[in-house]
């Protein structure tokens, strides 16, 4: 999962203006006590951020893999 990929899942689970919210604001404990936005900067992978994220916000298990995959291309 790349950080663009990482930001298009959140907005399409939590919608833009509250996982922006998350994202900035929600520490995180397996994150090491970071917000996500701190987590990204300090290196960890976008996928762990994402993970500790769902488990923190009870995503449903069934929408924790998968999510932030690139759009499909359309076909020509």
């Amino acid at each position: 999962m790349t950080r663009s990929e990482f930001l298009r899942a959140i907005a399409d689970e939590f919608g833009e203006a509250y996982g922006r919210s998350l994202v900035r604001d929600l520490v995180l404990t397996p994150l090491g006590e970071r917000t996500a936005d701190e987590a990204l900067t300090a290196g960890l992978a976008p996928r762990e951020v994402w993970l500790a994220l769902c488990s923190a916000m009870d995503v449903p298990r069934e929408r924790w893999y998968g999510a932030g995959r690139p759009e499909p291309k359309p076909v020509s």
